[in-house]
């Protein structure tokens, strides 16, 4: 079966359900896994987040379920009838808009923000194990990447390495782009634009066989499938780069193990081959970068606190002592904080020496 038509018939299936309901004169009724922290799993095998087994169900003759009922049916509704059905995709933001319409007979509008909308998409991912992407919804482009890497993306054919200072946006949907052609040893991810924007300047892919890759701040969808899809496909390493701090290190562990927001979506999204490069409390020490730091704020002790307790890190030796040494600096430091030895010390000097080296953190 096509894609769209898996999709298209997933969804009817799950309008069909609740419309058998209905004729049998039962309270239509929607069952999910449950997506709160309660139930998600770290799996130490597969070394991901994942939802346990857990179920919740929301009915719509129960006046604290109606709503989100009816919101999820709509949406699911919008989404066969509007997008897969015309082979169109719209953003979250036009789903949204589609949706919000006040209920007939009240005053009662279906959805007022955008996160009620948001919230269904990801509900119904759960239930049906459609990807939103295969749904055709598509979040905003927020990433770049460049490399000696062509593509073929609804038929044009595109070359990451002729794109100029901004490189080729990564799209939220990346499940129909063909690689044609990846010349690369490896990928560095990391989580600040203006870092990549020195990489790319510096022609640092092309002098090192490298593919890089950025977002702004922690990563999207698009980006973490992209990067995935290159892991699982042509086996290159990934090494992520970050700020020295624990939001940092959060970015990674994201990347790796998948987030609890997102634990439905892991077999999609994580990749935990991947290894951190950096910034790591011994480059402080390293590179003597303490004049340079930021100091901890009482969310930033707290944030070290509760991540470090995390399954995937609280039995690591190596990332407690980082966290042990950031609560120890009382600081923070970022990545252009290496731009204090020279404007390309991280394309010519840190990156280069710190991959040869393998000074990785897993």
């Amino acid at each position: 079966m096509a894609a769209k038509d898996e999709s298209k018939g997933t969804l009817k299936e799950f309008g069909l359900k609740i419309v058998e309901q209905i004729k049998k004169g039962k309270n239509p009724e929607i069952s999910f896994p449950l997506r709160n922290l309660s139930n998600i799993i770290y799996d130490e095998k597969s070394r991901t987040l994942k939802l346990g087994n857990k179920k919740g169900s929301r009915s719509f003759f129960n006046v604290a379920h109606s709503k989100k009922f009816l919101q999820t049916v709509e949406v699911a509704s919008v989404i066969k009838e509007k997008l897969i059905d015309s082979g169109k995709h719209s953003s979250l933001r036009d789903v949204f808009y589609m949706v919000k319409r006040t209920i007939p007979g009240t005053s009662t509008n279906l959805v007022d923000e955008q996160t009620e909308s948001d919230k269904a998409i990801e509900d119904l991912e759960v239930i049906t194990t459609l990807s939103r992407e295969q749904m055709h919804v598509n979040a905003n482009k927020n990433g770049s990447v460049a490399g000696k890497v062509v593509i073929e993306d609804r038929g044009d054919t595109i070359d990451w390495s002729k794109l100029g200072s901004g490189g080729w946006a990564i799209p939220s949907n990346v499940e129909d782009i063909k690689f044609k052609k990846v010349d690369a040893k490896y990928i560095i991810y990391m989580e600040k634009a203006a870092v990549w924007e020195r990489l790319n300047e510096d022609k640092y892919w092309q002098k090192n066989e490298a593919i890089i890759v950025s977002s702004q701040g922690q990563t999207t969808r698009g980006i973490r499938r992209l990067l995935q899809r290159l892991y699982d496909e042509y086996k290159l390493p990934i090494y992520v780069l970050c700020d020295g701090d624990i939001y940092g290190a959060y970015i990674y562990s994201v990347i790796k193990y998948g987030s609890i927001a997102l634990a439905h979506a892991s077999e999609r999204l994580t990749i935990p081959g991947v290894k951190y490069v950096g910034i790591t409390m011994d480059d402080v020490e390293k590179y003597d970068l303490k004049k340079h730091f930021i100091k901890l704020d009482e969310k930033d002790y707290a944030r070290i606190k509760q991540v470090s307790e995390y399954d995937w890190f609280k039995n690591n030796k190596e990332w407690q002592r980082q966290f042990k040494m950031m609560k120890d600096f009382k600081s923070k430091v970022e990545i252009q904080s290496l731009s204090s030895k020279d404007i390309s010390f991280v394309s010519e000097v840190y990156l280069p020496n710190k991959i040869k080296n393998r000074e990785f953190l897993d």
